[in-house]
C-alpha cells in the first residue's frame, strides 16, 4: 500500500486504511529523524482503542500501551548499538507477549527476524510530504 501525506490530518486515512490489514505482531517502522514515526504511532494506538498517552520511547528505548486487544509495545532502536545490546532489553519476551509491537529503527535487529512474519513500512520525508510504502 502506499499513501501521501500532506498534513497531520492524512494519517488518520492512513492508520484507517492499514489497521485491517495488520495480519502480525510486529510492525517495523523505518523513516528518518522527524519522518512521522512517532506521529503514525499515536493515530494507530488511539485507533486501537488505547486512552494512554504515547511518546517517542528514544530514551526509554520502550514503551508499553494498554489496549483492548492488548500490550503494544513501542521500540526504538535507534540508540542501541548492537545485537547484543537489543537482546538485553528483553525483546524476545516482548514480542512473545504483545499484541502488536512497533519498532522505529529496525535496522539493527531486522536480520533475526528471519522467519518471523512483520509488517514494514516506510516514512519518506520529501520536504514537502511524507510518502509511505507499507507491506
Amino acid at each position: 500500500m502506499q499513501f501521501n501525506i500532506k498534513n497531520i490530518e492524512d494519517w488518520q486515512e492512513v492508520v484507517t486504511q492499514i489497521t485491517p490489514e495488520l495480519k502480525h505482531n510486529i510492525l517495523l517502522l523505518k523513516g528518518n529523524l522527524g519522518a512521522g514515526k512517532t506521529t503514525f504511532t499515536q493515530f494507530l494506538l488511539k485507533n486501537l482503542g488505547s486512552e494512554d498517552e504515547v511518546n517517542s520511547p528514544t530514551y526509554s528505548i520502550v514503551n508499553e500501551y494498554n489496549t483492548p486487544n492488548g500490550k503494544v509495545y513501542h521500540f526504538d532502536l535507534y540508540r542501541l548499538k548492537n545485537i547484543e545490546e537489543v537482546y538485553d532489553i528483553g525483546i524476545e519476551e516482548y514480542l512473545d507477549n504483545a499484541f502488536l509491537c512497533i519498532i522505529e529503527w529496525p535496522e539493527v535487529y531486522e536480520d533475526e527476524l528471519y522467519g518471523f512474519d512483520y509488517h514494514t513500512m516506510s516514512i519518506i520525508n520529501t520536504g514537502e510530504n511524507r510518502e509511505i510504502l507499507f507491506d
